[in-house]
């Protein structure tokens, strides 16, 4: 009878755990794409300009990006839960700072605090299903609802963005996540468990305090070189320092016993080409999207509400798409799916490059669809291929250096082809023209990396057993996902 109430009694925890790091990470994804709906209203009301609004995107992604491998690491050494609820109550009351925003210097300081926020609570999330979930069958199947929801709010967030935008403002997308964080908050504080890696690397201060700065002043040049111009000492000196700040975080990296980016890894062809192919989509796809919204609403007069609707074929597919990515790789290898992929997505990009004010909607949303699903073909063979490159044991490490790669992609494509746009205008040209050009530059870095994929990625497939299997295949294992027999747990209740 005790052995039976014990089983109960798990099982009941088990479903706590399940819905409240679910209920995490969607909170985390919708926050990445509700924003997007949200920037012409934010661009009017906050009286700011393109640079505005790639800051108000990058503060957030920058951070994610670049505490994304030492958020596992904590998570680990520090314990799970106690990462997992402090990430959630930073993203949480930097939500409420964000809606209470009175100026762009305030939105983007809660922006840079969500980014912290989701940085920890992202991969602890995953850590604490990973640990509660020994067995191989149990884990694959809660690490599946786990990305279920992720793609759920992936596909949610322009729509929610579009409805709460049109009705109370841009402050009412970040006020969406203070009932969430409340209620994760209280229900994990009683019903999570403690749980940890007793046999955690140390973190890697030096590291991951040079990558932001290096990579932090890199943004600052692409974003303000445009509006400075890009001979201006200030963007020349911002020039040197990212150089200066980036070589000496390679030359600690190699020094460490323990660092956060083993370049080591990057010695496997295979591990390199997927990571470097990672980055593209990263900027390509995140680049691109930042431009959707205000595509619709600048250019072709569509309501904040009507362009969030509009934009919903990206997600949407990918959502629809990414669970089959990870299959095809398996069943033909991921060079060629991965390929395929890259290839749809930027031809995707080059026919979005060609849609004009007066072109119906009916020759748009296919577009949208080409693009998304692209990606999510690409993305899951490219962080199976990064994982099979290394040890098992390295698995989850190699996950998340994907994960990391795609985002530092992202800063970059904002940065970047926000710096296209303002050259086309500053240049005489419209909007119009400035966002196509753009979307045309997207799709050729695609395209042109679809021809690298399928020239140097290795063709093989998941081992089957190893630690790229069907989860990893999907790109759903993360830093803090690989725990050993040290691992100990605490009832913390």
């Amino acid at each position: 009878m005790a052995a039976s109430q014990a089983t109960v009694g798990s099982r009941s925890n088990r479903g706590v755990l399940l819905a409240v790091t679910c209920l995490g990470q969607f909170m985390v994804l919708l926050d990445n794409t509700i924003v997007g709906a949200a920037l012409p209203d934010m661009q009017q009301r906050l009286h700011t300009q393109l640079s505005g609004l790639q800051w108000i995107v990058d503060a957030y992604v920058l951070l994610v990006a670049m505490l994304l491998l030492s958020g596992g690491i904590f998570a680990d050494r520090f314990g799970r839960k106690r990462v997992y609820l402090t990430g959630v109550a930073v993203f949480t009351a930097a939500s409420l700072l964000c809606s209470l925003a009175p100026s762009l210097g305030w939105l983007v300081a809660g922006r840079v605090l969500q980014g912290i926020g989701a940085a920890a609570l992202s991969p602890a999330s995953l850590a604490l299903l990973v640990a509660a979930c020994p067995a191989p069958q149990e884990r694959v199947k809660a690490i599946g609802l786990w990305a279920g929801f992720s793609g759920i709010g992936l596909a949610a967030g322009p729509v929610a963005g579009g409805v709460l935008t049109d009705a109370f403002g841009w402050p009412a997308i970040f006020l969406v996540n203070l009932p969430i964080g409340m209620v994760l908050l209280l229900v994990g504080i009683r019903g999570l468990e403690e749980s940890r890696n007793a046999n955690a690397p140390a973190i890697d201060i030096p590291g991951t305090v040079l990558s932001v700065a290096g990579v932090g002043v890199l943004t600052f040049v692409l974003i303000e070189g445009g509006a400075r111009g890009w001979t201006s000492p200030v963007i020349l000196g911002g020039f040197a320092a990212a150089l200066i700040l980036l070589a000496a975080f390679v030359a600690v990296e190699t020094r460490r016993p323990a660092p956060m980016l083993p370049l080591r890894l990057f010695r496997q062809r295979l591990f390199t080409v997927a990571n470097t192919a990672m980055v593209v989509v990263g900027f390509a796809l995140m680049g691109a999207s930042f431009f959707f919204s205000q595509f619709f609403v600048y250019v072709q007069g569509s309501s904040i509400l009507r362009a969030g609707l509009q934009t919903l074929p990206v997600s949407l597919a990918m959502v629809v798409v990414s669970p089959y990515a990870g299959r095809l790789a398996a069943r033909y290898g991921f060079r060629i799916v991965a390929t395929t992929g890259l290839a749809l997505a930027g031809l995707g990009l080059l026919a979005l490059g060609m849609v004009h004010a007066d072109t119906g909607y009916g020759n748009v949303w296919w577009r949208l669809g080409l693009v998304g699903t692209g990606f999510a073909l690409a993305m899951s063979p490219l962080t199976g291929a990064a994982i099979q490159a290394v040890s098992p044991q390295e698995g989850g490490l190699a996950s998340g250096i994907s994960s990391t790669t795609r985002q530092i992609g992202a800063v970059l494509g904002v940065a970047l082809l926000g710096a296209v746009v303002r050259s086309r205008q500053s240049g005489g040209a419209s909007l119009e023209a400035g966002l196509d050009s753009a979307f045309l530059a997207a799709g050729a870095v695609t395209l042109v990396t679809a021809v690298f994929t399928g020239l140097w990625l290795a063709n093989s497939k998941p081992a089957e057993g190893s630690a790229d299997g069907p989860a990893a295949a999907r790109g759903l294992t993360g830093p803090g996902a690989i725990t050993t027999s040290n691992e100990t747990s605490v009832n913390s209740r």
